[in-house]
Order: C-alpha cells, then structure tokens, then sequence
C-alpha cells in the first residue's frame, strides 16, 4: 500500500500533466486562431487587388468607349488587363478557400465572405435536365407518415456535356409533419465550388482547357458566349481558384511521391511574368520521377515548381533534404546540391548526355547552321566534330539495348561493353583538346564533357541512371508551346498555380490518363472520399480502380 508522501507526490503530478495539457491545448488554440487570422487576412487582401484590377479593367474599357480608340495596341492592352484581372481574381478565390478551411478549425474567428455580384439566372433557352431528390417518407423525429409537401428548394448548376451545355436543375423537397410541425428536407449535394454554379464536368473542363491546353479564360469566355452561354472573365477566375483549392491535397500527396524516388530527373524553361512596365522571365521547374528505364515498379510523377528568377537557391529549397541521384544539364545553380554538407549526404551528379552531344551535332548540322546566318554564307561542316559524335552515337545504341531492364542487369551490360566505348572516346577528347585552341567550337563542345567528366561517367556505377534528361524535358514541351496562347503569367500566385496543375496534368499524362476524365471524377468524388483513402484519387491509383471495378470509380 502507497505511503501517504508517495500518494500526495502522485496526486501532484497528476495535477502538474493536467495542467500542462491545458497549456499545449491553450498554445495549440492560440496557433490555430494566428493561422486562421493571417489566412483572413491573405484573404482580404487578394480580394482588394482584385478589386483593383477589376475598376483598371473598367477604366479601360469605357476610355476606349468614350474616346473610340480602336487601335491594336489598345486592344493588346485590354487583353493584358483581363489577363491580370483573371490571376488576381482566381488568387482571391484561392485564398478565400484557404480562409474558410483555417477558419473552420477554430471558434472565434469567423471566415471572411467576398462580395460578389448578384447571381445572374442561366439563359432560358439552355437545356434543363430535372434530378429530383425525393424527401423523406416518414418523419425523422417522430417516425409519422402523416407529411405535407412544401414549396421545394431548386438550385440551379451549369454542367458541360460532350458538345453541348445545359442546366442541371436540382429540386430538393421539402416536407412538414402534421404531428410535430417540424420542417425536413434532404440535405443538399456537394458543389466543389461556392454557391454550386457549375457541375464538376464543366470545371473539369474550364481547368483543363487552361493548364491542359493553354486556353486563357478571356478565349474560353469568348467560345461560351459564341454556344448563348455569357459568363464573365470574373465568374470563370473565380472558379479556377477554388478548383486549385479543392485540388492542393492530391498535389500535396503526387509531391511527396514524386520526393521519395531514388532518382529525379530535373530542368527548367522560360515563362515571362506581367509586371508593371515590362514583363520579367520568371522559371518553371520540372522535377520527373520515372523509374521504368531500370524496370521500376513505382509510377512515374511529376511535380513542377514556379520562381521569379533562375537563381540557384529555388531548386535548392524545392529538393530541400533530398539526397538520391538527380539527373540534371551542366547549370552552376544545382552545385551546392552535389558537395559535403547537404543534407544528410550530397546528392548524386548524373549529368545529360544529349546536352554535350548536341554541342557537336550543331557542328555537323546544315540546317541548324543555315539560321540566322547571311544570305550567301556557306555552312562548315567539322570532320572532327562528326568523328566525335559517331563515337558518343555507339554509346547510345549500346544503351538503347538495355532500356527497360533490370537495374543489375544494365549494370553488367555498362560494364562489359558501354565503358569501353566511353574509354575510348575519353582518349579521343584527351588528344583533340591538345591539338585544337581553346576557342575552336569542337574544343568547346569537348571542354563541356572534359569539365565534368565525373558526372557525364556516373551512370556507369549505377544501373539506375539514365544517359539523357530527356525525361525533364519532354514534359517542358508543353509549356514552350503554351507560351504563344496565354503570353505569360499573371502574378506569382499565378505561377505557382499553373506549377500546380501542370504538375497533376503532366502526371496523368506519364500515366496513360486521360486529365479531362481523372479531373471530372476527382472534383466530383473529392468531398466526400475520407481522408485516409485520398490516394486513390492519385492518378495511377485511380487508373488502376477503374480498370479493375469501374462500378467503384462511378459512385
């Protein structure tokens, strides 16, 4: 039996843990209303500047109306407005969602609404479709079947079919019951979007006309009011922002996945960002998971970041603790990333050789030659440039050979027969440098390999890598081709959304899923799927459901 001392001393502990729950949930308490706090204000904020570029947008249009200036380079000015306006307003809506999801964890700060325009009601000539949901038989409360039926509740939400629109008319009924005078009704579908305008085909659709296709809204807005449905730039923005919102948790999921490979493949490309006098050359970065060239069983990924500049420190913070092997061109930026002192363990160098073969095929290449240069200049054609590049095409063809196998088993293939050829092409590029000045192009082309010969000759240690980046860059290819549709970026929030969800397209893409599908069962399940069950909404796990119990998929 305890002493009275050892009783008195365990009645004070259990005072003092009592106690400190009460502070950790109190500082937890606190941390959540600071975030739902700084969320409103985010909020607020995105909202005035969207304000703002919406009076610059109308400022403009009733100048060119006052004062009829019809000319091109006003028309482009209004096209760039509407452009900003469309990030600015999608930014707002984003932030209006974050708000609300911070908000709703806490009790004493509410979530901030935005002032929106009154609800305009769908054309009358769209065609109506009537899901009724039926009330219910028998009263809840009371178990009575002695029930009225009330004036029903109708919500209306424009819905996009294969080649038509038309209006889904939702009419929830309403009942009374005689005994307890209480009021029932069904509660209402989920709608990922505020106030349930639009079904989650035609968001689906809107999304991935602009990120899938590169189809800015003011084009998008154009077609609708050309098939009798007017929507506003306004209205379209707006979904597009909550639509990312709905989205960021299957991003979040598709990121972790893509930073668990044992190798990535990295790049960048070009994106112009409107800015106030002259538009900056912002970056898009492609992170690639893709294991299939050494017979990997995990799907391939892709997560793309956003940067106003190319600095060095933007890939370094988006691979933050990452230490396999990256798959990268020779830029200085990814440096820090491959010595002592990152991380764990420095990263592994896996450089492109297509990169350093490219540098002697423009030597060889008439056509490439011919542009840019002077109406009657003839082309030089380098024997030693294309001695070189036969020799690195061996190397390739010995690699195609073993695309696809086993990581060992391309291993021993490299060494018995791929670092021979790579031997021998070191000796040759050991004698050119020699011979040739320092400023002769294929003395350059060679320095590119020479400077780094360590990480052009890692794949040879490691049947994992693969000989070319191409797997970063092809995914980039769509973003070079959207650039001459949506000219450039908004904001930076703007970017960051487009990383996103070129991030989500690209992965259905490396997967064989059809984006316009996965998105329209994604925004429609979403809601509802629990939480732990949210990566079967992953777009090789969602692939992988619906070829094995479609039924599952559909409900």
């Amino acid at each position: 039996m305890p002493s009275a001392d050892a009783s008195l001393e365990l009645l004070q502990l259990q005072a003092e843990l009592v106690a400190t729950r009460q502070l950790v949930q109190a500082a937890q308490t606190k941390a959540l209303e600071a975030e739902a706090k700084a969320a409103r204000v985010e909020a607020i904020n995105a909202d005035l500047l969207a304000r703002n570029a919406h009076l610059e947008l109308m400022n403009a249009l009733m100048r060119r109306d006052k004062y009829g200036a019809k000319s091109e380079r006003a028309s482009r000015l209004i096209d760039q407005l509407e452009l900003g306006f469309e990030e600015l307003e999608a930014d707002a809506s984003e932030a209006e969602s974050i708000a609300a999801q911070a908000a709703a964890k806490t009790t004493t700060v509410g979530p901030f609404t935005r002032q929106r325009g009154p609800r305009r009601d769908f054309p009358a000539h769209v065609e109506r479709e009537k899901r009724v949901i039926p009330a219910p038989e028998q009263c809840p409360c009371c178990g009575s079947d002695a029930l009225s039926h009330l004036p029903p509740d109708i919500t209306e939400t424009l819905e996009k079919v294969p080649a038509r629109h038309k209006v889904i008319e939702t009419v929830r009924e309403k009942v009374s019951c005689r005994h307890c005078e209480k009021i029932r009704q069904t509660p209402a579908p989920f709608h990922v979007t505020p106030r349930g305008m639009f079904g989650p085909h035609f968001l689906a659709d809107l999304v991935f006309q602009k990120y899938g296709l590169h189809q800015p809204l003011n084009s998008q807005r154009d077609r609708l009011e050309a098939e009798g449905i007017p929507l506003s730039i306004s209205t379209l923005a707006d979904q597009v922002g909550a639509v990312c919102a709905a989205l960021k948790p299957i991003s979040l999921l598709n990121d972790a996945h893509v930073l668990a490979a044992e190798r990535l493949h990295a790049d960048d490309t070009t994106v112009p960002r409107l800015a106030k006098y002259k538009a900056e050359v912002a970056r898009i970065w492609d992170y690639v998971r893709d294991d299939t060239p050494f017979g990997g069983a995990a799907p391939p990924a892709l997560m793309c970041r956003y940067s106003r500049n190319r600095k060095g420190e933007h890939p370094r913070a988006h691979l933050a603790g990452y230490t396999g092997i990256l798959q990268v061109d020779r830029y200085a930026g990814f440096n820090e990333m491959f010595k002592e002192g990152w991380a764990d363990k420095a990263m592994t160098r896996a450089n492109c050789w297509q990169h350093g073969r490219r540098k002697l095929f423009v030597l060889v290449d008439v056509a490439s030659q011919l542009k840019g240069k002077k109406k009657g200049k003839v082309p030089l054609i380098s024997p030693l440039a294309r001695e070189g590049l036969e020799m690195i095409d061996q190397i390739f063809a010995a690699e195609r050979n073993i695309n696809g196998e086993s990581a060992d088993e391309r291993l021993r293939v490299r060494k018995e027969k791929v670092a021979p050829l790579v031997d021998q092409l070191k000796a040759w590029f050991d004698t050119q440098r020699k011979t040739l000045s320092r400023k002769d192009p294929v003395a350059e082309a060679i320095a590119y390999f020479l400077n780094d010969w360590e990480g052009f000759t890692t794949f040879l240690e490691d049947g994992r890598i693969c000989l070319t980046n191409n797997a970063a860059e092809r995914p980039l290819r769509s973003v070079a081709r959207g650039r001459k549709s949506w000219g450039f970026v908004g904001s930076d929030r703007g970017g960051e959304r487009a990383a996103m969800l070129f991030s989500l397209i690209g992965t259905c893409r490396l997967n064989d899923v059809d984006p316009l599908a996965w998105l329209t069962d994604v925004l429609a399940r979403i809601a509802d799927i629990p939480q732990n069950r949210l990566h079967e909404l992953l777009p090789w796990t969602w692939k992988t459901l619906q070829n094995s119990d479609p039924a599952k998929i559909a409900a």
